[in-house]
């Protein structure tokens, strides 16, 4: 510690005499040093008594006189007639100190969150004043926040204090917010400053809020001298004397006038005795999206600027913003010649009436989406069911999260999919936390977007309610500055995008969303490359707007018309794999009637509603089978990044692995992997890692030995555990079926289990599989005929288990396994159906080769295809076994060696069944006890 005492006395205060003071509980500790050494035994002293909140010294040149007040020695408990530093005793300032303090109860320290958001505020500032003109500074940690330290060479006089007041006042006037404020009392010559290396006792330390030693982050190679006339144009950017008020017209207000105009507001404060806005983009510029902001003084008169230098450096450009919003246009414009008129909206409304009623809306919607965006038809189908859901009176609403590597058409599919939207009822952008309430313009049934944008925990308390009040809206109340109640609102059926790079933060947040991942692989990247090349080599540029968009929002138009009650008739027979997550379902359901939405026209009605058919189940099952397994993360709410690193692990076979293993697996960077695993918290928003949402992941840490030239050198290493057992369990819990009990159902769909399927050559329709978790065939999302099962004939689902159809080809991860032919029998497995003769079985056979040989495998050659999974090359294997395929009371106990278990791959076999030709684990045999006695009814 009197190392890093000695380092922090030497930078800040390199020669002279410093005055150390210590403020304890109802008492200041002084002294005075010019010897350095001296000085940390004392500061070592002073540190190691807790009742010591916290160890300053004076940042400034001070009078060498002072050192004979209390020379190399502090004095405890100074009384009323000792004396401290005064700003008359310092001869010249050498710093500029700026102390950015996290938002918090006074008399505490700072949590690790807001600890944080003063560091990012940090960089932040000194990023700007770079471009300001000013140096590299001191980088330092308060223990509670962060410090910015500038060089400067000023007089001790009223000029320099003034000057370092403005500098301070300006940046707390920009960058101060609900998170972190800049301390703009530290303008005095003779302000203490924290010394680092010295511990910070605001409180008592607790694990939410525990105590910190200061420390200096980073020194410059070179400490530069920030030029007085930089810090005088910095004192002087904001306008010290209210600007005369317009009158011609009248006052402007100005929060209506940046509402009423779109303008989004990061956030307000009181400035003079009126009020300024930090705008959330600047309009001025296209290069940086910063800076801007607005001031409305108390006599009514407006100011608005850029602090950014090549954007006017705070010149007034309220005239040139209220120009841009409110331009009238030019002679030029006025004489050019008109366009040929638009078809009228009479003429939309009727292709988009037509549409709902004759064709197929959604497809109709997701051809346009992909005409300007390619690819990603699963997050195109997410957003549609969103907006369809606006219009469906019993639903909950669904809200759509997109998470994806940066760059990869997050913003772009979203925008896409909003310009299908009315104008009227949209909202993009950036908004302060309770900018929404204060919106008088928005609409009931209006979608948010919000592209990369951090929710504030404000904000995440907003979507919360506003999501669970989907049907009603929220209120909020507050008080006008003449202390009178204001009733502020939301309306209800608003929708939200999210558009991230990482997850939305708050579990509870996240649990409300429909959760989908872009398309980052290699194979999207080059279909969208090959798409911009097309674009590019149009002659008209392709600019011009798509003439299917107004059709699109035609069809909104009139379906927001609507609002009705979507039955379900077979509600009751729709099975989970997994509901651990009660919200799940729900949506599952809200998908359900969201298509029944879409094709409203097209669906049985009854007396105030109508009903969803076997059509609609298909849709939503497909998308719900999409966003549990390859294009999202519902059911684990993992990002694509944490899906991947998952996967990984699985195919790498680790038991046991280290960051630096799946970090040049994954060929990402330690500080990236480490979050995936880990989690992080940015700007006051938690973000969760695997290690706290995937339970086949574990954590400890421990000590390692390497040979380091000759030498055994011990570290610390985090070291993770995967269970690929409980992985599996965990990670593919998203299927779900139709239970075909009981009475058919009143729809007009298809038979059961199946959807509608475009005619064949021979004009007979065909089946198709819908149970979620089991992806059809993209070209035609149809199953040929069974082969051996009859001629015209089509094998239909017989088992609530999800053991479905079984044709001539199964698509399973874009591989096909071949049927069995006529000589086919009952699954191997006797699996559970009604009609186990209908259940045709499945030859275990690689790659699909006309005469291949057959599998040696204990579970016997032929399974359902519930137990089958097709592999990377093609070839077949067995998942672990469902309801009926083992009995465990074949098994016995052995303690012989019998290697690795045969169902899961991982764990020791301990149980043999001869009578199955197989060897399982503990935990596999104790499944298939558990699958027994809940078939039996046993609890």
């Amino acid at each position: 510690m009197s190392a890093e005492i000695r380092r922090a006395v030497g930078l800040l205060a390199p020669d002279g005499v410093v005055e150390v003071r210590a403020l304890a509980d109802g008492a200041t500790h002084s002294g005075y040093f010019d010897d350095q050494e001296a000085l940390a035994r004392a500061v070592e002293a002073l540190d190691a008594d807790p009742a010591v909140a916290g160890i300053y010294a004076t940042l400034n040149a001070a009078n060498p006189a002072l050192l004979a007040r209390r020379a190399n020695r502090i004095k405890m408990r100074l009384s009323r007639k000792d004396a401290t530093t005064a700003d008359t005793d310092i001869l010249r300032r050498r710093w500029l100190p700026v102390d950015i303090d996290p938002v918090r109860p006074s008399g505490v320290s700072s949590t690790d969150a807001e600890h944080d958001a003063a560091l990012d505020a940090a960089g932040r500032i000194a990023a700007y004043l770079s471009e300001q003109g000013f140096g590299e500074p001191v980088r330092a940690d308060s223990g509670n926040g962060a410090h910015l330290l500038y060089r400067v060479d000023l007089p001790n006089d009223e000029a320099a204090t003034e000057v370092v007041k403005g500098v301070l006042t300006t940046l707390d006037a920009l960058f101060s917010n609900d998170l972190i404020t800049v301390d703009t009392a530290n303008y005095n010559a003779a302000r203490i400053w924290k010394l680092y290396g010295t511990l910070s006792r605001k409180g008592d330390s607790t694990p939410e809020r525990p105590h910190r030693r200061a420390k200096v982050l980073s020194i410059p190679p070179e400490m530069e001298t920030v030029p007085r006339e930089r810090l005088q144009h910095l004192a002087g950017l904001l306008p010290r004397d209210e600007p005369a008020p317009r009158r011609r017209g009248g006052s402007i207000d100005l929060a209506s006038w940046l509402a009423e105009h779109g303008i989004a507001v990061r956030s307000t404060r009181p400035w003079q005795g009126g009020t300024l806005y930090v705008l959330a983009e600047c309009p001025f510029s296209g290069a940086h999206r910063d800076g801007a902001f607005a001031i409305q003084f108390a006599n009514g008169a407006v100011f608005a600027g850029c602090h950014h230098a090549s954007c006017g450096g705070g010149a007034q450009r309220w005239p040139e913003l209220r120009a841009m919003y409110e331009k009238k246009p030019t002679r030029k414009q006025e004489e050019k010649p008109t366009p040929p008129p638009a078809p009228a909206e009479d003429e939309y409304r009727e292709r988009a009436l037509t549409i709902l009623r004759d064709g197929d809306p959604l497809t109709f919607l997701l051809d346009t989406f992909n005409k300007e965006h390619v690819g990603d038809r699963t997050v195109a189908e997410c957003l549609v069911m969103s907006i369809a859901s606006q219009s469906v009176e019993n639903t909950n609403g669904l809200h759509v999260s997109i998470s994806g590597n940066s760059g990869k058409g997050k913003s772009h599919a979203c925008t896409t999919m909003l310009q299908q939207v009315p104008e009227e009822y949209r909202l993009a952008g950036t908004v302060s936390d309770k900018a929404l309430y204060y919106n008088e313009n928005i609409r009931p049934g209006t979608v948010f977007l919000f592209d990369d944008v951090s929710l504030s925990d404000d904000l995440q308390e907003v979507l919360k309610a506003a999501t669970a009040n989907f049907r009603t809206g929220i209120q909020h109340q507050t008080v006008t500055p003449d202390r009178k109640l204001q009733v502020c609102r939301i309306p209800e059926r608003c929708v939200w995008w999210l558009a991230k790079v990482e997850d939305a933060g708050d579990d509870q947040v996240a649990n409300r969303m429909l959760t989908v991942w872009i398309d980052d692989s290699a194979e999207q990247d080059e279909r969208v490359l090959q798409h911009m090349k097309e674009r590019e080599a149009r002659e008209d540029g392709g600019d011009g707007e798509d003439p299917d968009l107004p059709v699109c929002r035609a069809v909104w138009r009139v379906l927001k018309e609507e609002r009705l009650h979507v039955s379900i008739p077979y509600a009751r027979r729709v099975h989970f794999a997994a509901t651990t997550n009660r919200r799940n379902p729900g949506i599952l359901f809200d998908l359900i009637k969201a298509s029944a939405l879409l094709h409203r026209f097209q669906r049985e009605e009854y007396d105030g509603g109508i009903r969803a058919n076997r059509d609609d189940f298909a849709a939503a099952a497909r998308i719900y089978a999409a966003i549990n397994g390859e294009a999202g993360g519902q059911e684990t709410k993992m990002t694509k990044n944490e899906a991947a690193a998952l996967a990984t692990v699985a195919t790498m076979g680790w038991e046991q692995f280290t960051i630096k293993m799946l970090q040049e697996a994954l060929g990402l960077s330690y500080h990236q992997t480490y979050r995936i695993l880990h989690g992080y918290s940015s700007r006051g928003t938690i973000y969760s890692g695997l290690l706290e949402k995937c339970p086949a992941v574990s954590f400890f840490d421990t000590m390692v030995t390497e040979d380091v030239e000759g030498y055994a050198v011990r570290r610390r290493e985090h070291l993770f555990s995967f269970n690929r057992t409980v992985y599996q369990h965990w990670a593919h819990g998203g299927g779900v079926w139709l239970d075909e009990a009981g009475d058919r159902d009143r729809d007009d769909g298809p038979g059961p289990c199946n959807s509608r399927c475009p005619p064949d050559r021979s004009g007979s329709t065909a089946s198709c599989n819908i149970a979620a978790g089991l992806p059809q065939d993209s070209s035609t999302g149809c199953n040929e005929q069974t082969a051996g099962s009859g001629a015209g004939s089509a094998s239909t689902c017989t088992d609530r288990e999800t053991h479905l159809s079984l044709s001539t080809k199964v698509q399973q991860n874009a591989h096909t396994v071949p049927g069995t032919g006529s000589g086919a029998g009952e699954c191997a497995g006797a699996c559970e159906t009604r009609n186990a003769g209908n259940d045709l079985a499945i030859s275990l056979t690689r790659g699909g080769n006309p005469n291949p040989g057959q599998i040696n495998h204990p579970l016997r050659n032929s399974i359902c295809y519930n137990v089958l999974k097709v592999d990377a090359k093609g070839g077949a294997m067995l998942q672990e076994p469902l309801p009926g395929v083992l009995d465990h009371r074949t098994f016995e106990r052995v303690k012989t060696e019998l290697g690795r278990c045969d169902v899961c791959k991982t764990g020791k076999a301990v149980y043999r069944s001869r009578e199955a030709q197989a060897n399982i684990c503990d935990q596999c045999y104790a499944r298939l006890v558990r699958e027994w006695n809940g078939r039996e009814g046993v609890r």
